[in-house]
């Protein structure tokens, strides 16, 4: 079926995109709507049948399929716009009152980031005070007394215990940026903001790497697209640095700046700087030049993961992070089925399909921005082909649908589905509706209208009408249809205003039209075991299972493929993991490390002591064990600070996490300097700050932390010190 697939898409590209007039064909099931008086649509499909009562909004197109899923898209939306919410865990699954956005038909609660990225594409046009009220129930005061006090967005419950393992909360800020009109709610959004850059600047940011740490935004189920060694150890993901994550950071940056500029306020400079910097960071360590894409997570070491996902891509280049030519590159090179665009690629064969080998219409929503951004016909035909095409074969805008037939669930033994899937997904409805009001019309965020639309639509879209349009509640959008089609691509050829309506005469431009990548591989290899490692006099053998196995140390690559190597041993720690490269050169996940060197535990009261050996860098993590939650949810990830002094040098402090664990492990880490030896250092463990310190988790009653109080603890054993070279090791 993928091979076949393959080659559909393959000879369908470049040709006109289909003649959905009244109805859609798709893997031999007939989805058509159609118009009825009054304003309202009847749409049939392999579902049954929906009734599609007439919106506020309306289109007008030769298209009634076109048409009457915009209606559809809205009467989502009304379904999702409800007078209270509710969550098991939350005030034990009691209604809680907030006149704001459920986010689907399974799912009653509101979370950061669903909301948010539904607000960006566009719910702030559709429902303003529902888009903030959402917004404000997710920010939240200091309730704990003994930490700096503060305003911030809420980081979800979710990997290790929450913040700081993931830390997307920023994307609060993507959706905020558009309701500054209202001053008050400004106010809280500066306020937020700094708090917030503060906060995340200290336990998330790495000096050295110039990024933030956390988890991949949206991308949250670590099995699906982490290496599964991830799934009872997050403490790697707490280390790792994530692209989409980084570039959310970078937005919150650019806000800060503009919101400080308005003000006045000298932290203006400050926040420009550190947005320039970060955005440096992103190109040095995301940018994999071999495959011309931007890689979804490295490790905290600088580790390079052949792991790509579409959302991470798409920000960075909507974002401006990418310059022109990594932003064509990127998008050229991220792969495409006949269905729609993956939102992680390659995919993983050992994992049931839901992030695995799925379309979430949300992602592709923000790769029709991104195409847009690029003037790029073929990807912008394609991501709106692919929504629509979704929408009419489910009867409503899913959460997400199975990558080659675009279903809401396959049947593949244990690897069936998608595992969930909700009608009515509220970031699906926004890509929906943004899909028309910006993919088709060209609506911009600032009222402009900059219509960029292929010419392998004017068949669907036009037919023989010379305009077609789009009616909202303060102004109508009118797009004539120019005289010749001899380009690819029609934009504005003319602007005009009159009163409340708009009208843009289109003229048709020839624009260099880049093939979808239609033959990349599906999956990547399976990910292996850790290298084995013994000492042979001077020198560490270091042995892989496979026969092709690329291997990594200290995040860098060493050698050529292969299955055996030989690197100089020393007290110096070292951590080697290995990837095995497939036929067709895509490297899997990497495997768990194996680490050599020498280390030394300090245990017994605080502060603990320690004589350095020697002057030079050091890495100190803790051993310990946080039985406050599982791995895959709660607000109780356990943050601290440690505070190294050497010497009469400053202090030194180091951000340590320690999420939910199943018995003893190792905590995140950081470095310090010693300058010279016989140095007298002393460790003390400083409290941090958690999720469960946040005023509004006391709502939280399905794990500790919450409705109980504030916790931020757990059971520390060693405080472990490692030498660690500064250079490269090479054969």
């Amino acid at each position: 079926m993928i091979a076949l697939a393959a080659a559909w898409l393959a000879a369908s590209v470049g040709a006109l995109a289909p003649v959905w007039q009244d109805g859609i064909d798709w893997h031999g099931q007939h989805a058509e709507v159609a118009a009825q008086s009054g304003g309202g649509y009847v749409l049939h499909g392999p579902f049954g049948e929906r009734a599609i009562p007439a919106a506020k909004r309306s289109v007008q197109t030769a298209s009634p399929l076109f048409d009457g899923l915009y209606a559809m898209a809205q009467d989502d939306l009304r379904q999702d716009s409800v007078t209270s919410i509710r969550d098991d865990a939350f005030d034990h699954g009691q209604p809680m009152p907030c006149d704001c956005f459920e986010t689907g038909e399974k799912w009653h609660y509101v979370w950061t980031r669903d909301l948010s990225y539904a607000v960006d594409l566009g719910l702030w046009r559709y429902d303003a005070a529902r888009a903030r009220n959402g917004l404000l129930f997710k920010l939240s005061g200091v309730r704990a007394k003994d930490v700096p006090q503060g305003l911030f967005p809420m980081q979800d419950t979710g990997s290790g215990g929450s913040w700081p393992i993931s830390t997307d909360r920023v994307v609060w800020f993507l959706a905020a940026r558009h309701l500054l009109g209202d001053q008050a709610l400004a106010d809280k959004v500066w306020q937020a903001l700094n708090d917030t850059l503060t906060q995340d600047r200290e336990y998330a940011f790495d000096a050295r790497m110039g990024l933030y740490r956390g988890e991949t935004s949206f991308l949250d189920w670590r099995e699906q697209s982490y290496p599964e060694w991830t799934k009872d150890n997050v403490a790697w993901i707490a280390q790792s640095f994530a692209l989409s994550t980084n570039v959310l950071h970078y937005e919150a940056l650019r806000l800060a700046v503009q919101m400080a500029v308005r003000r006045g306020d000298p932290r203006a400079a400050r926040y420009r700087d550190e947005a320039a910097a970060l955005k440096q960071a992103i190109n040095a360590h995301f940018w994999r030049a071999d495959r011309g894409m931007y890689m979804s997570y490295i490790g905290g070491d600088g580790l390079p993961v052949e792991a790509y996902d579409l959302l991470g891509l798409s920000l960075a280049i909507t974002s401006g992070v990418a310059d022109a030519a990594r932003a064509h590159s990127s998008l050229a090179q991220y792969p495409a089925w006949p269905a729609g665009s993956p939102v992680i690629w390659p995919e993983r064969a050992d994992q049931p399909i839901y992030h695995n080998r799925a379309i979430w219409p949300f992602v592709s929503a923000y790769a029709l921005r991104a195409a847009r951004k690029l003037d790029d016909p073929v990807r912008i035909a394609f991501e709106i082909e692919s929504i629509m095409r979704g929408a009419a074969s489910a009867g409503s805008n899913m959460e997400n649908y199975e990558l080659v037939t675009q279903a809401t669930h396959v049947d593949d033994g244990k690897l069936s589905g998608p595992v969930v899937d909700s009608k009515r997904q509220l970031w699906s409805v926004a890509g929906y509706l943004d899909m028309v009001a910006e993919g088709v019309f060209g609506l911009e965020d600032d009222g402009r209208v900059e219509p960029k639309l292929p010419v392998a639509l004017v068949p669907m879209l036009f037919g023989q009408r010379d305009a077609i349009t789009l009616q909202l509640p303060d102004r109508k959008i009118t797009l004539k249809r120019p005289q010749q089609l001899g380009g690819n691509l029609l934009v504005a050829d003319r602007v005009e205003h009159d009163g409340r309506n708009t009208v843009v005469t289109l003229k048709a431009i020839q624009v260099a039209s880049v093939p979808l990548r239609t033959g990349a591989p599906m999956y990547a290899p399976p990910t292996p075991t850790a290298p084995g490692v013994a000492r042979n006099g001077d020198a560490w053998r270091v042995r892989a299972d496979g026969e092709r196995e690329v291997l990594y140390v200290d995040g860098q690559r060493f050698g050529a493929p292969g299955n055996a190597w030989s690197l100089p041993a020393s007290s110096e720690w070292h951590c080697l993991r290995v990837a095995t490269q497939g036929q067709d050169g895509v490297e899997s996940l990497p495997s768990e490390a194996a680490c050599v060197g020498g280390t030394t535990s300090l245990s017994g009261g605080w502060p603990r002591a320690w004589i350095a050996p020697a002057r030079g860098t050091y890495r100190v993590w803790l051993d310990y064990a946080n039985d406050h939650g599982p791995i895959n949810t709660g607000i109780t990830a356990s943050v601290k600070r440690l505070a190294v002094r050497c010497g009469g040098a400053e202090v030194q402090t180091v951000p340590i996490v320690m999420p939910h664990s199943m018995g003893e492990q190792a905590s995140t880490y950081g470095d310090f300097e010693v300058a010279a030896a016989g140095a007298h250092c002393t460790f003390a463990l400083e409290q941090g700050f958690n999720m469960s310190d946040l005023a509004n988790f006391v709502h939280y009653t399905g794990g500790e932390g919450g409705s109980g109080g504030p916790l931020n603890e757990a059971k520390v054993d060693g405080v472990r010190i490692a030498p660690i070279a500064t250079g490269t090791v090479t054969p």
